[in-house]
């Protein structure tokens, strides 16, 4: 099959490479259709990186089953799925109570299987294949992962009707905040620096939006909440920008507030300096907030395709350029300068 590869500078060269095959009975493969770009992989773009060079990676994707295991029962050759690609070794005791995403093994399992979504075919456990309804896009369900993230982000902040939210960060996981945040009856404000993203934001239901490159963000967020502070603050940016957001995240949020980090870090030890007596007397709590499982009895991806399914979560005006496989650096380029390109969603064809 055809993929695209990490090369040793974080680029991506395309090459053939072995299909994979049905390793059990309960494994379905299906041919990729649609795959998306996210922050995560941004982080690792242009970035030598010895552990992924010849890898597959991304990790949003929907597609077409085309083949499937002797013991599969719910899904057949031509179905349209989206794929999860949170996927954890099965046996650990996190993964036993369904909180597979914080599974030691998490990454060692799913870039195994699930988490290759710039090539032609994945191949993973059924359990992981969602069907897509008719009315449902590959394009659009290449943004499920994405809303997903941000549904168990929402989960873990606990928003209720008439919070007062701020959110740092107007990519699709910022949006996807911003959206789920509305439905639940809060009062969001988003501050970013593109203002291309800001006018989106506009466009799906911000109470207030902030360009962080004009005026001062506190002030702005005070206005917003009577004084008070958010009730909650969510930093959506992640990255390198982590050591100005996160402390600005901790600034807008009022006493006795949550701070939700689902921008992500990158590896290793990384020092940050906060205000950390005025978090202590203030009772602020700073909520970590990884990938997404299950809520309850229900799988975190299955409850966004769900609201999706019933026109509930906006995606399509999320996704602002398209690209085929063979220009994959291109559409990496493209993600990467959204200050220039106006990029929220960058989807790939895969075949």
């Amino acid at each position: 099959m055809k993929a695209a590869l990490k090369t040793a500078d974080g680029r991506f060269e395309i090459a053939e490479v072995e299909r994979p095959i049905i390793p059990t009975g309960d494994f379905v493969l299906a041919r990729v259709r649609v795959a998306g770009i996210c922050g995560t992989d941004l982080r690792h773009w242009n970035k030598a990186e010895p552990e992924l060079e010849c890898h597959i990676v991304g990790h949003e994707l929907a597609g077409e089953v085309v083949e499937v295991g002797e013991d599969v029962t719910d899904l057949k050759p031509g179905d349209r799925v989206v794929i999860e690609t949170v996927m954890g070794d099965d046996v650990c005791e996190y993964c036993r109570i369904q909180r597979y995403n914080i599974c030691e093994h998490l990454y060692d399992v799913r870039t195994k299987y699930v988490s290759r979504a710039y090539g032609e075919f994945v191949c993973g456990p059924q359990r992981k294949f969602y069907k897509l309804p008719g009315h449902v896009s590959f394009e659009e369900a290449a943004l499920i992962d994405t809303f997903s993230v941000c549904l168990h982000a929402h989960h873990r902040a606990e928003v209720g009707v008439n919070h007062k939210i701020a959110i740092i960060g107007a990519g699709p996981i910022g949006l996807g905040q911003l959206q789920l945040a509305k439905m639940s009856g809060a009062d969001v404000l988003i501050i970013d620096r593109v203002r291309s993203s800001l006018d989106l934001a506009r466009d799906l239901g911000a109470d207030m939006i902030v360009d962080s490159a004009q005026g001062d963000v506190i002030s702005r967020v005070m206005d917003f909440t009577g004084g008070r502070g958010a009730d909650v603050s969510f930093e959506c940016a992640g990255g390198l920008s982590m050591p100005e957001t996160l402390p600005l995240a901790t600034k807008l949020v009022r006493r006795g507030g949550k701070v939700v980090v689902v921008g992500g870090f990158d590896g290793g030890e990384i020092a940050i300096p906060l205000e950390w007596q005025r978090i202590q007397m203030s009772e602020i709590e700073i909520v970590m907030s990884a990938s997404f499982a299950y809520r309850d009895i229900y799988p975190e991806q299955g409850m966004v395709l769900d609201l999706l399914a019933k026109g509930k979560l906006d995606a399509k005006s999320l996704i602002t350029h398209r690209f085929d496989l063979d220009h994959i650096n291109e559409a990496f380029e493209t993600a990467d300068g959204k200050e220039e390109t106006g990029a929220v969603f960058v989807a790939i064809t895969i075949s």
